[in-house]
């Protein structure tokens, strides 16, 4: 009896499943269905019913006087600026070796394959790679370094290279307009606009003094150091090193917040002539430390020009020592900066004013070591005169 019964159930199931699978449920429309026949009906109507009326140009717009400058500035300074990567090893705390990374940027000086860029570009660098406008790879060898102006000069082997055209910086106006191109965070070939902020010197990061460093409102950003920084005829005016961050932020942001800085050209010129003909760097110097002079402080410290700079210190044998020059004897304070008075208040080199250290550094820039400066300073009330005669800077010890 329990097996006629189970088995009348089943029929009944298979049944029933049989009928739903075929009818469908009485009472319940073909949703799915319907929508799927009609969608297609109302996309084509759509279609048919709305058409797109466009407001196209006649012809490509023809481009402004600013706009041609720009386009023709960077057409003919690409090919002169490369891309650099640097690889180096560093070790763990396990003194396990890690490779890293460095990139930036740099451009070509002459037709022999030389390439100015910055000195921590290449910082540790064991493989140095130049990568050109034409995609072309290259090994460079590092023919150069001057950390304490932070350059670098590399050579690659490469046929056709074409070569920046390098300005003088001595003369820049703030206003002036600028161009930046490098390869910020890796993409290659970027031009930035802006103008010449400021000229002032900045330190770098390991507090290396940039004197007459170019400030700008270009755009520049990690990757763009080395790079030209140009004027309206592309010419290169300056090297891009540095972006100035806030100090106290907690998180320091390495990026372009309007405000970087640029190494004067005649600085790069004046360091690559020493090398033509000494086969090193050979800056001539005064011998001696200073402070600036302005019209308040002069009137503090009772000085008879209310412009200069004071020599603090001269270097123990040399050219400032051997020319007669005093520096200072008697320590006071600048706020909480020692320094000394008493020392010889320089107003002129050669005849040209000197107001800031940037000036000293600008008339060092333009003579070699073992050229003769007259200079002239005042010792107290009394105008005086020497004939000093320049030192390679280093040479002395304070």
């Amino acid at each position: 009896m329990n097996l006629r019964r189970l088995a009348v159930l089943v029929v009944l199931i298979v049944a029933g499943f049989s009928y739903v699978t075929t009818y469908g449920i009485p009472g319940v429309q073909e949703l799915p269905r319907l929508a799927h026949r009609e969608l297609p009906l109302l996309t084509r109507e759509v279609r048919l019913n709305h058409s797109l009326d466009l407001t196209e140009a006649d012809a490509q717009s023809s481009y402004d006087n600013v706009e041609q400058n720009n386009i023709s500035v960077y057409r003919r300074v690409l090919p002169a600026v490369v891309n650099i990567t640097s690889n180096a090893v560093a070790y763990d705390w396990f003194w396990g070796a890690v490779p890293q990374q460095g990139q930036g940027s740099g451009f070509v000086v002459d037709s022999h394959g030389h390439i100015l860029t910055n000195y921590h570009v290449i910082e540790g660098g064991r493989q140095i790679e130049v990568t050109l406008a034409n995609k072309h790879k290259y090994k460079a060898q590092v023919v150069l370094t001057d950390k304490p102006h932070d350059l670098a000069l590399l050579q690659i082997d490469a046929p056709n290279l074409t070569a920046a055209v390098l300005s003088n910086s001595q003369n820049l106006q703030v206003g002036q307009k600028v161009y930046a191109i490098g390869n910020p965070f890796g993409l290659n070939g970027t031009m930035t606009t802006g103008i010449i902020s400021a000229l002032r010197s900045v330190r770098g990061p390991e507090g290396n003094l940039i004197e007459n460093a170019i400030q700008t409102d270009a755009a520049i950003n990690p990757g763009n150091s080395g790079g030209p920084l140009l004027n309206s005829h592309g010419e290169v005016i300056g090297i891009n090193s540095l972006i100035a961050t806030d100090p106290n932020a907690q998180v320091p942001v390495e990026q372009s917040a309007g405000i970087g800085f640029a190494i004067p050209i005649n600085t790069a010129k004046a360091v690559l002539e020493d090398f033509a003909h000494y086969g090193r760097i050979r800056r001539p110097s005064l011998g001696i430390t200073s402070l600036p002079i302005g019209p308040d402080l002069a009137q503090q410290m009772g000085l008879a020009a209310g412009y200069g700079v004071l020599i603090q210190r001269v270097l123990p044998g040399g050219a400032a020592e051997r020319a007669g020059l005093h520096g200072g004897n008697q320590q006071a304070y600048l706020g909480n900066t020692p320094i000394y008075l008493g020392g010889d208040l320089i107003i002129a080199i050669d005849g040209r004013q000197v107001t800031s250290g940037q000036d000293v550094s600008q008339i060092m820039d333009e003579h070699k070591t073992g050229d003769t400066v007259s200079v002239t300073f005042l010792r107290g009330q009394h105008k005086m005169s020497a004939q000093v005669t320049l030192e390679e800077a280093g040479t002395q010890t304070a």
